[in-house]
């Protein structure tokens, strides 16, 4: 009996170290930079690298529920675009903040719901129809802006928008207060409620929890209707810090979010991973950056270095998870 007490506990180790992996790796890496270049601890640049990573990480977040559910979002950065210049658009046409935020996180919903619905009841795979639906929308900003950004004036109406952006509490920029209330709601929505269990269920064996009487096709309705509302936010808060719209914003925006999921823990297969690692490989994500950055290496290498980095740090995940 000692014995297996003895086992179960170190199995308990064992698994509580694999879980913790991405944010010991962030802790190493950390310290790392900071040898390297002292300046990365001062509290404004600790600020200013929670203030970039804020954005992907928001998208993370949704990317997570997608990703958990053995799916894949590629239209994040797109939908990012298109609902930051109908924000800008219906701020400076003189509408108030708040139809200005609301409207574009609805039609957020709306459009990942659409990509949910051609993937559960149209049976047609995820990287495709995301595929279309990221195309289909970048096309559909470059028509809705003209090919221009849209600036936004600065009037009485945009006090609200421009705290999202630019504002701060307490000395903290409002984006990491925005970041870290997605994360909390996602935490307790992933686990402590029964949509939560069902998310993980349908990643885990999808054809098993249908037969179990779960209505999987709503369930994933629902997870890209999240990754699109938090796409959607991430672009009115890229709107409101530049005060403008750009057609191109959010290019390449799909990649950084996969990567932060997966660097936190999150397996491409579905049904394993937890929110939390998201964060924290969206925070390693940032720090690579801010570090290549102060390191003044140059913004050509700056992509084969981070690609690189993914994807050791994939492949020992994999292997460590063998």
């Amino acid at each position: 009996m000692s014995n297996t007490a003895a086992i179960k506990a170190e199995n308990k180790k064992k698994i509580n170290l694999l879980h913790n992996k991405p944010l010991i790796g962030l802790i190493i890496f950390s310290i790392i930079v900071t040898f390297l270049n002292p300046r990365f601890l001062s509290a404004a640049n600790i600020l200013n690298v929670l203030r970039q990573t804020s954005i992907n990480a928001i998208i993370a977040a949704g990317m997570t529920f997608v990703i958990l559910t053995g799916g894949i979002d590629l239209s994040v950065g797109s939908i990012l675009a298109l609902c930051g210049a109908i924000s800008a658009s219906l701020l400076a046409a003189g509408t108030s903040a708040f139809v200005a935020i609301l409207v574009p996180l609805v039609l957020g919903a709306i459009f990942g719901m659409a990509s949910g619905m051609f993937i559960s009841f149209g049976k047609l795979q995820a990287f495709i129809t995301t595929l279309v639906t990221m195309t289909l929308l970048r096309g559909a900003t470059l028509v809705f802006t003209d090919g221009k950004p849209i600036s936004i004036g600065f009037e009485e109406n945009t006090y609200l928008f421009d705290t999202i952006g630019a504002g701060t509490i307490l000395g903290i920029p409002t984006p990491i207060y925005i970041m870290l209330a997605v994360y909390a709601v996602s935490y307790y929505i992933l686990n402590h409620t029964k949509f939560g269990r069902y998310v993980y269920a349908v990643g885990g064996n999808e054809e098993a929890t249908r037969l179990s009487g779960i209505n999987v096709d709503k369930v994933k309705v629902k997870v890209y209707a999240i990754s699109g509302v938090l796409s959607a936010l991430s672009g009115i808060i890229v709107t409101a810090r530049l005060f403008s719209a750009q057609p191109t914003a959010g290019t390449g925006y799909e990649l950084d979010a996969i990567a932060a999921v997966v660097l936190g823990g999150t397996s491409l297969a579905g049904g394993l991973g937890r929110i939390t690692g998201t964060i924290t490989g969206a925070l390693i994500i940032g720090v690579l950056s801010n570090a290549l950055n102060l390191l003044n290496v140059s913004s050509y290498y700056q992509m084969m270095i981070k690609a690189l980095v993914i994807l050791v740090a994939v492949l020992m995940d994999r292997k460590s998870k063998k």
